[in-house]
Order: C-alpha cells, then structure tokens, then sequence
C-alpha cells in the first residue's frame, strides 16, 4: 500500500509547481522586454541618424559609442543604403545645376570670385534689375560636390549672423564681404553703409573705412544706437508716407513701375557682442525691421539677438555639440536658413585688407565723380510732356543726388515750401527749373501757376506774353504773373485772399460731395476743373515790412493758407534771402510749421531746423533739399543743372504749342502803366455808365470804374494836388463815361476849367466827346450852376430822369468855387450834387485838396455820400479822414497809386493802378496791367 505524501510535501510540491510557472511568465517577460528595448534602440538610433544625417552623425562624437555597437549594425546599414541611394542620385547634375541658378540669380559684384576682385568701382545703374540673391559661400552635403550658397538681401530680407568667439572673426570677414558685394555692384551712391559696434567706434568691418571719405559709410558712436535705430525708422517712415504716397507697396515695385529708383538703399550693418539690446531699443530694431526692407533699409545683425520679424535670413557659425571652444582643430560648421541644417557652408575666404581699401578707395572717387557731375536739366524733363496727373500731388526732378534724380514734392505730407539763399547762390535758377519742371509734366488742367516777383524782379517776364509782340508764346499754366513788384506788398495780398476764396469754394465743395480732400472731390466729381495750384513768391518778405494793415492782413492770410492749402490743393513756394528780419511773423511758429519742404542754397541760414547747418559748406550748384521740416536726418546733398534761358524757353514753347488756347494770364508789371483802352474793353456793356479811374490791385487784373447810374451819390471826385496827375485821370474817367452812356449822341457835357493849368486838357478832351460838348468859363459858372439847379428841380417836378438825356458836368479845379458861389450858389452846387444823380445829372470834379472838399459837403444841405465815389492820388490818408467819417487810414501816396472809394462797393477805400491815360504813362513810376 503506497504511502501517501503528508501535508507538508503536498505543499512544497505546489510551491514548486507555482515558481516554475513563474520563472518561465516572468522569463518570456524579460525576453519581449528585451526585444522591445532594442527595437526601440534600432528605432531611435535610425531616427538620429536620418535627422542628424549619416555622416554627421558618424563624425559626432556624442554617437560615435552608441553606434558603434554591433546590435544596430542593421540599423546602420539600411540607412547606409538609403543614404548611398538618395545621396548618389544628388551627387549626381544636382549641385551643378543649383549652382547656375546662383548663379543666374546673383550676376555681376552679387557672385563673382573675391579673388578677382580688382580696384575698381561698379556701373550697374540702380533702375537697372536688382539681384536676387547674395553670395557668400560654398555649401556641400555629406562632404559631396560643391555648389554656390546665396542669401537675400538688397529689397529681400534682413541678414542675422551668430557667432562664437572662435569664430567672431569669420563671422566679421563674411559680412564685410557681402556688404562690399553691394557696394561694388551699383554705381557709386546707390548703396550706402551705416555701421554701429557696440565694442568700439572704429571696429567692425575696417576695410571699408576709405568709404566714410564721401559719406557713403557711416559709422555711429557705441553708444548712440538709439539714435541710428531712430534715424532708420524716419527714414522709413517719409519712404512710406512721401516716395510710396500713390500706392506703391515697396521701392522695389515702384521702380519696376516707373523704371526710377528714387531713394538709394541703406545697409545698417550692427555688431553685437551676444548680449540682449535694452527693451526699448530691442523694439526700436523691430520696427525698423517690420518696415525697412519695403522702404529700401536692410539689417545686417552680427551677435545681436533679437526676434525679427519675416522677412529674415540667418547664418549660423555654431561649434560643433561637445567641442572644446578653445579647440580649433575642427572647422567650425556653418549652417543657413536658406540650405537648411544638412547643407554645410563654407563661407569666400576674406579678401586681403589691402584689396579691400583699394577697392573701397576706388569706389570713393568713382563717387565724388558722380557727386560732381553736373547733369544737364534737359535730362531731367519727361520724355511725354504735360501727361502728369496731379491727384495725388505734384512731382519734379530739379537734380541728382549721388546720380539719383531728386525730387521736390508738393502734395498732403508736404504741401508747402521754404527756399532760401542769399544773393548768388542760385535761388533763381531753381525756381525757374521748378516752374519749367512743373509745365513740362503737367497741362493746364492738372496746375496752375501764381508768379510774383518781389523787389524789382523780372525773373518771371520770360513766362508772360510779350507786350511788344516779338513773340507769340507764354506759359499756359501761368494764371497771375507780378514782377516789379517792390512797392507793391498790396498785390501779394490780393494773391493771398485769391488763395483763401478759392479754399473756400472747394472746401464747400468737397462738403457738398463727403470728400475730404482735393483728390477725393477729382474722384467724385472728374466733371469739375480742380487743377493744383502752386503760389511761387520770390522775396516774399517784403510782403511783412513795416508794421501797418498791409502786414497784419497777410500774416493772416499766410497762416490760413498755410493751414487749410493741404487738403484743397493749394501749396506756397516761398522764397527769400533771409526769413530771420521779419517781425510780423515772430510767435508765429505754426506758420512754417506747414512749409515741410524746405530748400536751403549755399550759405542759407534759418531755412533748414535751429540746429541744421549743413547749407554752410555747400558748393555751388548744390542745394539742401529736405522734406521733413528741416531736420537734419532729413537732409539731401542735390546737385542742381543750371536751367538756362534756352532750355526754360524751350519747355515753355511746347507747353504752348500742346495747350495754345488756354486764356491769357493776369500780368502785373511794376514798371508799365495798365492800358486804359484795354480796361475799358472788359466794363460791361449793360448801358450803365462808368466812370474808369484804374485798375483794382488783384489777381484778375479788374477794372476799378465807379458806376453813375440814376442812384443817390453817383458823382466822381478826383482829388489830387498835382495837377499833371490828377487832371488826366479825370479825362480819362470821363472819357469813358461818355463812351459808356445809354444814348452818347443825345448826351450833354459841360467844361468847367476853373484851374488855369487845366484849360488846355479841357480843350484838348472836348473833341473826343460825344453829343452836345459845351465850355463854360470861370466867369460864367456861377450863374450856370443856377441853372443847373433849376434844371435837377424841373427833372424832379416831372418824375424823375428816366426820361431826360444825360448831362454831365466836369468841373476842373473845383476847389475855386468856394470863391466864386455866394451861399446861395454853394446851396445849388449842393443840391446839384445831391439830387442830380436821380434825374441823370452827374458831377466830375477835380479837387486839389480833401479839405475844401469835405467844406462842401459839410451839413446842412449835403453829406459826404453825396460824393459817393472818389479817387485821390497824391495825398496823405490822414487828410483823407474826414471824408470817411473819421475812420482812420493809413496811406502814404505812391506815384502811379491812387485810393478808390466807391461808396456803394467798397467800405474802405480800395487800392487802384493808374491807366496809362490817367496819370500813369510811361514817365511816371506805375503799376502794372494786363
């Protein structure tokens, strides 16, 4: 009988069983972890090796150990294989064919061999095609064929290079190099450098100083970076609201449209030390880089770290991971954004320092020679004349700024300018290549030209018409021309309130159309004939000489102007000698506030910002052309043509002969009297008589001619001491009345010479009067006043003079007849005056003083509205008070001047240019006409 196991057996047998089954769960366990494991191995080590690359991982000796175990021989292979596949097939035509399309994309200075670079400067205009890419080096992958690596730069992206100590001074050479690529290949002056080393001011990139001999490389002091970072973004900021104002997105789009580049580039090249910028100059590099490369400003950072915005390039001289940096055994490996991390470059080797400075050097003087060439203005006119459209603003190239054509701009962001210079420097010559520039771009329709010509200019008679018919054109643009205008500040003025009259008609409406502006009223309403219009004053200072109304209306007027031209198409050219003298405008700041554009001559002074002197040291023919209000960031060298007389008269003979039917314009000449025959032809022919005594003082050239019409007050008083002035301005008057009456025939003109030295004018004026001529003598006057009287009463008694001839009497001398009428007769003569008018009997009188006059008509028995137009030349405006009621006056009598006051017109007298039949002829200093 078998002996059954005791308990104790039974259980150390399951126990047994029980660490068996778990030896072998636990030991098939360990096994798949095994196996897991060194899959995941197999799998991390094959995804270092394709990330890193299979060379570079083999070279790295981080995973020298890890690799070279026997287990991931597989691993090894298969990417081995993968990479002898792949890399064979690149190795192949590939970096062959990247590199001609380096090669197409960089041509000339942009990729040729540093190492045959010669001392020479380059030519490629800058209108010319930009280049793409930038070279910088050789690239290879796997240590295969080499091929050409490019970088963006010039209107492409900004450039940010990173360093190590080990190789700072690669990193240094590199961007000397690609920076001296750009320069070499335009033209000089296309290209300028601005260089800031935080290490040290004549540091970084020393090759390229002889650059600094004619301003084309700058370098800024360590610790001034805020101020350079400030000048790129105004820099940016006027390409943005100036240069791109017509909707251009960048410089590079504007100059594939127009085929001129108008700004050159800046390269702003800043050497770190690998330490971060302050926050506020951090955010100031941003900005510049946001906006710069549109605006033609690109970056070149060098261990200056910052988080650029797009569009950004970098290069990277990293060491190699667990490399001693002391250890420069290795090659140090660099890496670019454009090839990508598995791409190794190999940057140019550094030109010698001393080719460096020999080509610099040969730049340099290839750049005074463009500096000094004097381009001929011919060149600078549109091949297309007049095809300009000025919605947008007005735009003339006047000269060349390092070769570049330089623009004067006048439009919302700078609506008015300021030129200055003194005597000889030139300011007549630009302001006559403006005003040429201007006509040959734009036809009459799109602006308008105000000329006048302050102390005894004639610099702008060659655009009016000819006055002695040797020569048919002019300039049709032209709408007011005023030379010799010294004495009279009264037509700059009247150009002034012309200005504000015509803000005020097309600010109300712009109102009724919801515009805002000029170039919004054109789009709204093409129908309406809107053109620019360009008021050029030369020696506009004279304007505010003295301290009288004349000034105080125009310092008004100048700052309304000033203020609300911008947005109604109306822009001040003013020009002067100096602008430091004049009184009327101290405290009013707000004034050239407006005059954005400013253009200082050689040795101009207080045209430019307080603090901006650079006009000093200009040479002649050059000036300072600034739109930023004279700030000396803002600051252009322009080289000026001289616009001769030839090429002047040939820019105005073609404007006339594409737009000969534009009206004449009003011409203003201080040494010729207006003519009184041509005055007389613009009075309207309404049968309403006129009494023609000049010519008002304002930009339509108006006839001043008091109306006598059937009205209280309709009588004339010339009142003048000298009486070889103020006799034939009476003639005249008369002579036009006459010639204006409703029925000349049946017309009745008395003669009363009561002054001896006008006899002979009165009989020299009774032939050429119509109707019913008849002299009374001195003798005979006062009883014909009597019956002139009974005459006004009998015409009253039958109801007025609606129906009676006209009569005119045309007393010469009336001063004597408070000597020859008793009271009786004084009382006829008063109520001749009074009551005549209504019954169509008017007086002309000569008076030598307003003394006598006022006596006259003094209460009882008339008013001083009984005389209710007068003309007086030759008298102080203090003695003319009393004749205003006692409103004060200050006048001081000019020859060929006269005081027109025509009650029911005028408020106060009015200013009148004597006709050259009315005390204005040809010896006597008068005003102009048209």
């Amino acid at each position: 009988m078998a002996r059954r196991p005791n308990r104790r057996e039974r259980i150390r047998s399951a126990f047994d069983g029980f660490h068996r089954a778990a030896s072998r769960a636990l030991g098939a366990a360990e096994g798949r972890r095994d196996r897991a494991a060194a899959r995941h191995a197999e799998v991390m080590a094959e995804l270092w090796l394709r990330e890193t690359g299979h060379d570079a991982a083999r070279r790295d000796p981080g995973l020298a150990r890890v690799l070279g175990n026997p287990r991931l021989a597989g691993v090894l292979a298969r990417v081995a294989e993968d990479r002898a596949h792949v890399f064979d097939r690149w190795q192949g035509d590939s970096p062959q064919t990247l590199s001609e399309i380096v090669a197409d994309a960089t041509p000339g200075a942009a990729g040729d061999d540093p190492a045959d670079w010669r001392p020479v400067a380059g030519t490629v205009e800058p209108t010319g095609p930009v280049p793409e890419m930038w070279v910088l080096g050789t690239g290879s992958v796997e240590g295969g064929a080499p091929f050409r690596v490019a970088v963006p730069l010039l209107d492409g992206a900004h450039l940010q290079v990173v360093s190590t100590p080990r190789s700072r001074d690669r990193a240094e050479a590199m961007v000397e190099q690609l920076v001296l690529r750009t320069v070499r290949h335009f033209r000089p002056g296309a290209v300028n450098v601005h260089v800031w080393d935080v290490g040290q001011l004549a540091g970084a990139l020393p090759g390229l100083y002889p650059l600094t001999r004619t301003g084309l490389l700058t370098v800024h002091d360590p610790t001034r970076l805020g101020r350079l970072l400030e000048q790129l973004s105004d820099r940016i900021r006027r390409v943005q609201t100036r240069v791109l104002a017509d909707g251009a997105t960048s410089l590079r789009e504007l100059a594939d449209r127009t085929g001129e580049r108008p700004e050159a580039w800046l390269v702003a090249v800043l050497v770190g030390n690998g330490r971060e910028l302050p926050e506020a100059e951090l955010r100031q590099l941003q900005r510049v880089a946001r906006g710069g490369v549109a605006a033609g400003v690109q970056l070149v950072l060098l261990d200056v770290p910052a988080a650029l915005p797009r569009p950004v390039e970098t290069v990277d001289f990293g060491d190699p991971p667990g490399l001693d940096p002391a250890d420069d055994r290795l090659p140090v490996p660099v890496r670019t954004s454009v090839t990508g991390p598995h791409v190794l470059v190999e940057p140019d080797p550094p030109v010698p320092a001393d080719d460096v400075t020999a080509v610099c050097e040969a730049i340099a003087a290839g750049h005074e020679q463009w500096r000094g060439r004097l381009g001929a203005f011919k060149d600078m006119l549109p091949r297309r004349r007049g095809e300009g459209r000025s919605h947008d603003g007005l735009k003339v190239v006047v000269g060349h700024e390092d070769g570049i054509p330089a623009e004067l701009s006048l439009d919302d962001h700078s609506p008015h300018a300021l030129v200055g210079g003194p005597s000889g420097s030139g300011k007549t010559n630009l302001l006559l290549a403006w005003i040429a520039g201007l006509a040959a771009h734009y036809g009459p329709d799109e602006v308008e030209l105000y000329l006048l010509d302050f102390k005894e200019g004639v610099s702008f008679t060659p655009f009016a018409p000819d006055p002695d018919g040797h020569r048919a054109d002019r300039l049709p643009q032209a709408r007011l021309i005023g030379v010799n205008i010294n004495t009279d500040r009264e037509f700059g003025l009247a150009l002034l309130r012309h200005l504000s009259e015509v803000m005020r008609s097309r600010a109300e409406a712009a109102r009724r159309h919801g515009a805002t502006k000029l170039a919004e009223l054109r789009v709204e309403r093409p129908d309406l004939r809107l053109p620019r219009i360009v008021a050029v004053i030369d020696e506009f200072q004279f304007l505010f000489t003295g301290r009288d109304a004349v000034s105080a209306e125009a310092t008004a007027l100048l700052e309304d102007v000033a203020r609300r031209g911008r947005s109604q198409g109306v822009h001040l050219v003013l020009a002067s000698q100096d602008v430091s003298g004049i009184d009327a405008l101290w405290g009013r700041s707000a004034i050239f506030e407006q005059f954005v554009l400013r253009i200082a001559l050689p040795r101009a002074r207080r045209i430019l910002a307080q603090d901006n002197e650079a006009a000093l040291a200009l040479p002649r023919w050059h000036a300072i052309v600034n739109h930023d209000s004279g700030v000396a960031h803002g600051n252009h060298v322009v080289r000026l043509p001289e616009a001769g007389g030839p090429v002047v008269r040939d820019v105005q003979v073609t404007a006339f002969t594409d737009f000969p039917d534009t009206p004449e314009p009003v011409v203003f000449d201080g040494a010729r009297a207006p003519s009184h025959d041509a005055l007389a032809a613009r009075l309207p022919a309404d049968g309403v008589p006129r009494a023609l005594v000049g010519q008002f003082v304002d930009v339509h050239g108006s006839p001043a001619a008091a109306e006598l019409s059937d009205g209280p007050g309709r009588n004339l008083g010339v009142i003048g001491p000298d009486a070889r002035v103020a006799v034939p301005l009476l003639c005249s008057a008369v002579r036009a009345v006459a010639a204006s009456l409703p029925d000349p025939a049946g017309a009745q003109i008395l003669l009363v010479p009561l002054a001896p030295d006008a006899a002979a004018a009165a009989g020299a004026l009774a032939p050429d009067l119509p109707g019913t001529v008849e002299k009374v003598s001195a003798d005979g006057f006062a009883a014909r006043v009597a019956e002139l009287a009974a005459t006004v009463r009998a015409r009253a008694a039958s109801g007025g003079g609606g129906g009676h001839a006209s009569l005119l009497v045309v007393v010469f001398g009336a001063d004597a007849a408070e000597s020859m009428l008793d009271r009786t007769g004084t009382e006829d003569l008063r109520a001749l005056l009074r009551h005549g008018p209504g019954v169509g009997v008017h007086v002309l009188g000569w008076w030598q003083g307003a003394q006598r006059l006022k006596t006259l008509l003094a209460p009882p028995g008339a008013a001083i509205d009984d005389l209710g137009a007068w003309v007086a030349t030759g008298v102080q405006g203090t003695d003319l008070v009393p004749l205003l009621g006692g409103q004060p006056l200050d006048w001081t009598p000019t020859p060929g001047r006269a005081l027109f006051l025509d009650r029911s017109r005028h408020g106060r007298p009015q200013l009148v240019i004597l006709t050259d039949a009315g005390g204005g002829g040809p010896d006597t200093v008068a005003g102009g006409g048209v």
